[in-house]
């Protein structure tokens, strides 16, 4: 797995790339707090999190949202455009 920092001006250091591999959390869309960076419910690659949340009922979808290393949120909206990019890994380890 990859892990970048983040940085100050915000530059995606994959460029266009989402960076499957990169380290990610998930987490319920409760608002965050002072302990948000605790509360993760489960850790593993942003494509195998975007793969879970895709997998949820549609109505479940929505209390969640992903944190990928380098300070970057994914909510819900945004996961679902995840699963439908055309570089998006079809199966795990790809």
């Amino acid at each position: 797995m990859s892990q970048h920092p983040g940085t100050i001006a915000g530059d995606n250091p994959h460029g266009d790339a989402a960076g499957w591999d990169d380290w990610a959390t998930l987490h319920h869309t409760d608002g965050g707090g002072l302990l948000h960076g605790f509360k993760a419910i489960r850790k593993g690659t942003l494509a195998e999190l975007v793969r879970f949340v895709a997998s949820l009922p549609e109505a479940e979808r929505p209390h969640y949202m992903i944190e990928k290393s380098g300070d970057r949120q994914y909510l819900p909206r945004e996961i679902m455009a995840l699963v439908r990019r055309r570089d998006f890994p079809l199966t795990l380890g790809t």
